[in-house]
């Protein structure tokens, strides 16, 4: 191809119409989040031994929470002081999935909309990588919110408000019903893989996103509308899940990589600086 050429077809490119380089920049995003890995490496964390020795730990904690812990604790909870339980009601609803889920998705609408191939390559590459740590986002807490939205439902256990005393064994299995959907606890899985995709993305934000798991996992036991065990049930159901999507992000090498002794770790973003200097220049006049 001639320079001539070359500078005629990028001037085309640029001219696009607007929903062209949209629907295009939404393409290649579904296309690089579905690609082949770029490495067989495994996460070592995902050992068959790690895997089944995890799996029973997990096991034997619901099973002793379930048949010791349940039970007293729901009964306990009906009597909490009335501070509290507002207390817990007010924090409760920062568990909803859709604090995270529709923030990020508008913040990957407008980068879709603003990616023009008009823009310097720079702005474009920061655009890109912070595309990907937003998807990254969005994916960690809607997948595992998703499994335990059907999961719970076709589990059926009852809720601890159920009934006159609370029965952590009343099951009504695919009833479909809001009052036998308890385990696993939807808005701890929602809170725990939240903590885990921000502590994965900025990992001084760690602790204080695992303080925030904690707090919506009481107050979901405190508000008496699940046992214990479905709590650690739904802490373990977003922890994975976010991992999972970390790892098949790893894979393909966006954001995330996986070493050849199979630690997985982030991969260097832009700065906040490179990130203000970039939103400047496409909100100026």
């Amino acid at each position: 191809m001639s320079v001539t050429g070359g500078l005629k077809a990028a001037a085309q490119r640029r001219a696009a119409p607007r929903w062209r380089w949209i629907s295009a920049n939404v393409a290649a995003a579904f296309a690089a989040i579905a690609r082949r890995p770029r490495t067989t490496a495994r996460p070592a964390w995902r050992t068959v031994t790690g895997v089944v020795v995890a799996g029973a730990l997990v096991a034997v904690a619901l099973a002793v929470a379930m048949a010791v812990i349940d039970g007293a604790v729901a009964e306990a909870a009906k009597h909490t002081p009335g501070w509290l339980r507002v207390a817990a009601a007010t924090v409760t609803d920062f568990g909803k999935s859709g604090w995270f889920l529709w923030p990020s998705g508008l913040v990957l609408v407008a980068i879709a909309g603003l990616a023009s191939p008009a823009l310097p390559r720079v702005a474009r590459s920061v655009l890109a990588a912070l595309a990907v740590r937003v998807a990254f986002l969005f994916m960690a807490v809607a997948i595992p919110g998703l499994f335990s939205a059907v999961v719970k439902r076709l589990i059926g256990r009852a809720r601890p408000s159920v009934g006159e005393h609370a029965d952590p064994f009343l099951y009504g299995h695919f009833v479909w019903r809001p009052d036998y959907a308890s385990l696993p606890s939807g808005h701890a899985t929602t809170a725990f893989a939240a903590a885990i995709a921000i502590g994965l993305i900025w990992p001084r934000l760690r602790a204080v996103m695992l303080a925030y798991a904690a707090v919506i996992a009481l107050s979901r036991v405190l508000l008496v509308t699940h046992y214990v065990s479905d709590v650690i049930a739904g802490a373990v159901v977003g922890t994975v899940g976010a991992l999972l999507v970390r790892d098949w992000f790893a894979a393909r090498r966006l954001g995330f990589v996986i070493d050849a002794d199979g630690g997985v770790r982030a991969l260097p973003g832009p700065s906040w600086a490179r990130i203000k200097r970039v939103a400047r220049r496409l909100l100026a006049p």
